[in-house]
Formats: C-alpha cells, sequence, structure tokens
C-alpha cells in the first residue's frame, strides 16, 4: 500500500527502478485445501491418511492464467522471469502444520517418504507447465532452517528431502531452465548437498540466521550465486539509514564481481518506512552502477 501510495503501483515503482527481474506467483497446488480443512476437522491428519488422498489435477489451465498474463507484461519489460513453486517439506507444512509434520518425519517415515515421492511427482508436472510459459528459472521454495540451524536432523534431508529436489531440479535442467532454491534460516549444515542438486542460487542466504558469505565465497561461490542481500529481519524497519547504507556497502564490495542477485531476503514488512526502502534502493542502484 505504501509503494503504491508513493508510486501509483507496484509496478510503477518496478519500471523506476529499472528492475531486471520479476518474481511470479500462481499455479496449483497438490491438494484440494476443503478436502484437508474437513478430514483435520474430523481426525488428526497423518501421512497415512493423506496417502488415500488424491493430488489436483496439475494440467488445470485455469490454474495458469494469471501466471500468462504477468510472464507479458515482464517480458514486454525485458525481464528476467522466475517462477515460485512448491518445494517438498514447505507445502506439506500447510497440510499438517509444522509441529506435527517435524514428528512425523519420525514417527512415519515410510508413509512421509511417500507423501514427498507423490509431492515431487506433482511439482514436476506444474515446474513442465511453468516451463512452457517461458519463464527463465524456477524458484523452488523450500524452508528448511530455523535461526540456528536446520529444523531437523541433517540425515533426515539427505534421506527424504534430497531425492525429492533431484527429480526436481534434474527436470527443470532438461527444459534448459535455471534453478533457484528459497530456503530461510541456517541451511549451512546441508550447502554441500544444494551444491550436488545443482541449484543456480540460493536465496535468501540469510546472514542474519549464521548464513556466511565468506563460506560461501571460500567453498560455493563457482557453483551458485548468492540472491539476497538487504536483510529484511536485521536491516529494513529499523529508521536506521546509517545501518542501511554501512549494510549496503559492506555486501556490495565483498560480492564485486562475484555472483550476486541483489533483492530483499523476504517480503518487506509493515515496520519498514516507505521512506527507508526508497533510500536503501536508491542507494543500491548508485552501488551497482557505480
Amino acid at each position: 500500500q505504501c509503494i503504491s501510495e508513493r508510486f501509483g503501483s507496484i509496478a510503477a515503482f518496478e519500471d523506476a527502478y529499472e528492475f531486471d527481474m520479476a518474481h511470479i506467483f500462481g499455479g496449483p497446488s497438490a491438494f484440494n485445501t476443503d478436502e484437508i480443512r474437513r478430514q483435520i476437522e474430523d481426525e488428526e491428519l497423518t501421512p497415512d491418511i493423506l496417502l488415500n488422498f488424491s493430488t489436483n489435477d496439475a494440467d488445470n489451465e485455469e490454474a495458469y492464467q494469471s501466471i500468462i498474463a504477468q510472464v507479458a507484461h515482464h517480458k514486454a519489460r525485458e525481464r528476467f522471469c522466475y517462477m515460485q513453486t512448491d518445494g517438498i517439506f514447505e507445502a506439506l507444512n500447510g497440510v499438517f502444520g509444522i509441529e506435527n509434520h517435524l514428528m512425523y518425519m519420525m514417527l512415519y517415515p515410510e508413509e512421509l517418504m511417500e507423501v514427498y515421492r507423490r509431492q515431487a511427482e506433482f511439482n514436476v508436472k506444474v515446474i513442465n507447465n511453468f516451463c512452457n510459459l517461458g519463464l527463465d528459472m524456477i524458484h523452488v521454495s523450500d524452508d528448511w532452517g530455523s535461526q540456528r540451524s536446520l529444523m531437523f536432523d541433517p540425515k533426515l534431508w539427505w534421506d527424504m528431502i534430497f531425492p525429492c529436489h533431484k527429480t526436481m531440479v534434474e527436470n527443470i535442467k532438461k527444459r534448459n531452465k535455471f534453478a533457484s532454491l528459497h530456503s530461510d534460516g541456517n541451511i549451512m549444515s546441508i550447502l554441500d548437498g544444494v551444491e550436488m542438486l545443482g541449484y543456480d542460487a540460493v536465496h535468501p542466504f540469510q546472514k542474519s540466521a549464521g548464513m556466511s558469505y565468506d563460506v560461501y565465497l571460500e567453498k560455493y561461490s563457482n557453483s551458485f550465486a548468492v540472491f539476497g542481500g538487504l536483510c529484511i529481519q536485521s536491516v529494513l524497519g529499523y529508521n536506521n539509514y546509517p545501518l542501511i547504507k554501512q549494510e549496503l556497502d559492506e555486501l556490495f564490495e565483498k560480492f564485486r564481481d562475484k555472483r550476486l542477485l541483489f533483492c530483499t531476503t523476504h517480503f518487506v514488512q509493515n515496520h519498514c518506512s516507505i521512506d527507508e526502502l526508497v533510500y536503501a534502493y536508491d542507494y543500491a542502484v548508485k552501488l551497482a552502477r557505480g
């Protein structure tokens, strides 16, 4: 709302700063939310019960119409378009609830692995449809990290989640598209696996959660790009202009001639003023073009 009041619209804000990338949302989800809600009202929804639910139609043309319009808008401005799509763990938090989901990883490992396999199968169908619409990159959203570490044992990630992402990334690359990963929090313990998967970028690579730029530059800078840089948790929203300047100075100096896709680390929150946001973007543009 504040952006629209200052610039007239979100699109005008993007045009004013000559954005060269566009983050696009939409498409079908794997499960019928009404069916899920009715099930939860009757009894706990465990992985063995979810296996009795059918997934939605990944080819439902109506679910893609808004995406077609968004791609046309941004391609007319010669922007690189990346499409957010479901991962595995995060997508099923909405089905199970995150606390239950974490317990199910231990209580129902075999059933949950089959749920994950079916989610990945559905995701691949959706990804192929996205690729047909002219997207340049598939942005797989799958939050795994807390502020200090993964939310679960790294072995569970390797055993249960890695194979599903391998299937998804392989299909993205077969379509000659870029693949990026979104995971908030600290995922340092499985970055070797992210590298093995072949992701081209990692967002937000959250410095405020202990993700180390120095480790990235030493070990991973030839494998994937850092996608982020302007932290909405620790930098924006405090009316601290010297801090914003300092953070951006350090970021652009550290990543000079390196692989950085600059953007915010997540959606800008309500406590951030429009003046702060404009200041940050004005200064970032100055550094990038200077």
